[in-house]
């Protein structure tokens, strides 16, 4: 626990300990969600929340601070040491896996095995997931195999079985534990990492966000060509209404259509939709691809399957 002081005072009366995990809540309450859901080993608890730790020199912009978000699954198994490496190399993958289909690149991800001599006292094995920030490549993640130390403990010091029983071999056991866990905020910054670049589009330079589409916050900019032509922006207004109901989308009918380009590709929404004179003859409408800066010309009743589908 990290102990600290809150109010005014500076005594024993001012203690608080903020907790270094958001793990151990879930070990203690393993128990009454196995009795409670009658859930079968292997099984999966979740939690995010807010995790503390005395760091003497936080550094790095939001990577290492005292207070941050964390995410952790403590994913339990069976005590047989083929089933715990099964489950640790299977969330290894997955874990890689979801980093991916988030926007990070192969090359700036890696994996770190924890040689023996390096492992916490109670762990079987822990595999990190890196990536390559600015600063150098860093712990994303964390997959360690823990055991049953967690839940044994909790056992020793409350007085409490946590043992499970399996129905089909007709035995106890303490579940062996796999924990991913992945910082928030770490995922973020390393998400603006991979994201930022600069090119050149018709001999202008640019900066260009390259969210993955899924995770953009903007999914979709509708633009009228001009906005002095009324039928024009009626037509971009009902667009964006419908729009609307499927993703966060933006309007933005101000200055030269160039420059509503840049301005969507700084904050790296994948498309815009652009409402020029043929789409008031035959309702049709131009999709800009963000990443290539190519258009293609789509029916208005096609546009919402087509993004879908390169929504993933």
């Amino acid at each position: 626990m990290f102990k600290t002081s809150v109010g005014a005072l500076n005594d024993s009366t001012a203690a608080a300990y903020l907790r270094p995990e958001t793990a151990q809540g879930i070990f203690i309450n393993f128990k009454n969600i196995l009795d409670s859901t009658r859930v079968k080993i292997p099984f999966g608890i979740a939690q995010i929340g807010r995790s503390f730790r005395n760091e003497i020199t936080p550094r790095n912009f939001i990577f290492r601070s005292r207070e941050f978000e964390q995410m952790e699954l403590e994913f339990f198994t069976d005590d047989g040491e083929e089933s715990w490496q099964h489950w640790h190399e299977y969330w290894i993958n997955e874990r890689l896996n979801w980093h991916r289909s988030i926007g990070l690149p192969d090359d700036m991800l890696g994996l770190d095995v924890h040689k023996k001599e390096k492992l916490a006292h109670y762990a079987r094995a822990c595999t990190d997931i890196t990536f390559k920030y600015p600063f150098g490549v860093q712990e994303l993640e964390g997959i360690a195999a823990r055991g049953c130390f967690d839940l044994e403990r909790h056992q020793k010091a409350s007085g409490q079985s946590m043992e499970y029983f399996d129905d089909v071999t007709k035995r106890k056991y303490i579940p062996h534990v796999i924990e991913p866990s992945v910082g928030v905020d770490r995922t973020l910054l390393a998400i603006l990492c991979a994201a930022y670049d600069e090119d050149e589009i018709g001999g202008e330079k640019r900066v260009v966000m390259r969210f993955a589409p899924r995770i953009a916050p903007i999914k979709l900019a509708v633009l009228p060509i001009v906005k002095n032509k009324e039928e024009i922006v009626a037509k971009a207004r009902d667009m964006y209404g419908k729009l609307q109901n499927h993703w966060n989308v933006y309007y933005d009918e101000n200055g030269a259509i160039g420059r509503r380009y840049r301005r969507m590709d700084e904050i790296g929404t994948p498309f815009c939709l652009t409402v020029d004179f043929d789409s008031l003859a035959n309702d049709t409408f131009t999709i800009r691809y963000r990443d290539t800066a190519e258009q293609i010309r789509l029916h208005g009743n096609e546009i919402i399957n087509f993004v879908s589908e390169l929504m993933g």
